[in-house]
């Protein structure tokens, strides 16, 4: 296999500082490849080459624009996309799928002839490079992420797009560390049903619900496989022989977890009268802080009245760091995902906090996974605060106890993951074949 080609689910979160939990599951999946192909050339689709130098450095950027126009239904119209009629637009539609399809190299042509003509030589460039991408591709892999679900139309309709023009081409295509669902827009169950089944290999990092939705969608089961989520390992590598001492919290605010200013004074108090009560700091735990989230903002807020001078986290540019503000825990409150994982990567105990259904299948999923030492509480119950004060009590008692069996889940799930990524050997050979 000489050229992969990547698609990581950031988007625009690889901007500022980034998702750390998305950079976290690129950052083993390029050097899980490297080191199973180690002369392939390894690129990944990214809006900043900059961070992706950054974050990878082994990696080559492939410019998002390119991609964009490539897909994009408008640009043969040009500025009389807006006026044409609907009936219109969707012949368009079906006219470009049908030329990407069959006369890929005239499509690109119709598009670097026309950004030309309007003076947009660097988008013309772009589009020329995705398309070379696309054209010499080995595998197509789409790299971990949750994407698949109601709030994402448009990311879900731009990469089934791109799951269909290399399945188009013959190349192999898989996708590993996938979140699926909830799900019920019917646009993207439809494209979905159609292309999915297609795939080479998918696998899961968990989720409640996930396993059923590609059930429903008609992907045969010997293709699914659940692993785990590849930023375990990262957590994993980093655990501590000690036990931390303090509490860490994190809270998605708003976007895709429906939590708002209520919840975070609803939350606050519990936190801070555990802290002053068992002597102990409260730490930052930020995975995202980009455009469409601030988690170091939302922390800032749970910790007024208690610790005025905190940056929330802000200054943790990078995985790493956040695992090993993780390490100095003893338990995590988070309501994002990824604060979980590397938490329990290093056998510490989790109390989630869920309320939107996107984001209460992935942390039961965690349960799933790691059993007594995660716990999710809904901040939609009449008695949240008690029940999160509760829990947070029993998972500081039982934080030793079960230490361990976490790290023995994770390291099971990282080896299942390892092999997934092994299999994509026989993609590659079958492919040649």
């Amino acid at each position: 296999m000489e050229h992969i080609v990547i698609e990581t689910g950031l988007g625009k979160g690889i901007e500022e500082y980034g998702n750390m939990g998305d950079v976290s599951m690129l950052q083993v999946s390029v050097d899980r490849l490297h080191k199973l192909f180690p002369k392939a050339r390894i690129e990944v689709l990214t809006d900043s080459a900059e961070n992706l130098a950054r974050y990878c450095p082994t990696a080559k950027p492939l410019d998002n624009r390119g991609r964009a126009l490539w897909f994009a239904n408008g640009v043969l119209l040009g500025r009389y996309a807006v006026l044409a009629p609907g009936w219109i637009l969707g012949l368009l539609v079906w006219f470009k799928r049908t030329i990407r399809a069959r006369y890929p190299n005239l499509l690109s042509a119709m598009l670097v002839k026309r950004l030309k003509r309007r003076n947009r030589p660097e988008d013309a460039e772009a589009v020329t490079v995705f398309a070379s991408a696309l054209r010499s591709a080995d595998l197509l892999l789409i790299c971990g992420a949750g994407g698949f679900y109601d709030g994402s139309r448009t990311w879900n309709l731009d990469v089934l797009d791109l799951l269909e023009a290399a399945i188009q081409r013959n190349t192999p295509v898989a996708m590993l560390g996938q979140g699926f669902g909830p799900l019920s827009d019917s646009l993207v169950l439809k494209r979905a049903a159609k292309i999915l089944p297609l795939v080479n290999f998918i696998t899961l990092r968990g989720g409640r619900g996930s396993l059923d939705l590609l059930r429903s969608l008609g992907i045969p089961e010997s293709r699914v496989q659940t692993t785990g989520d590849e930023a375990l390992e990262l957590g994993y590598e980093s655990r501590s022989k000690q036990s931390g001492q303090a509490l860490g919290i994190n809270i998605r605010h708003l976007a895709s977890a429906w939590t708002d200013d209520n919840d975070i004074q609803s939350i606050r108090p519990v936190l801070q009268d555990f802290a002053r009560r068992h002597e102990v700091s409260l730490i930052p735990l930020p995975i995202a802080i980009h455009f469409g989230t601030r988690d170091d903002l939302a922390i800032k807020q749970l910790l007024i009245g208690f610790d005025e001078q905190s940056d929330g986290g802000n200054a943790l540019d990078s995985p790493l760091k956040v695992i090993k503000q993780v390490a100095l825990c003893r338990v995590v409150v988070t309501g994002a995902y990824h604060a979980a994982v590397f938490a329990l990567a290093q056998g510490i105990p989790v109390v989630a906090l869920a309320k939107s259904a996107y984001f209460s299948n992935k942390l039961l999923g965690l349960e799933d996974q790691f059993g007594e030492g995660c716990q999710t509480i809904f901040l939609n119950e009449p008695d949240f605060p008690q029940r999160l004060h509760s829990a947070i009590e029993s998972a500081w008692q039982i934080a030793d106890k079960v230490r361990e069996p976490l790290q023995t889940a994770a390291l099971k799930q990282i080896e299942l993951s390892r092999r997934s990524y092994e299999r994509i050997q026989g993609l590659a050979a079958s492919a040649t074949q």
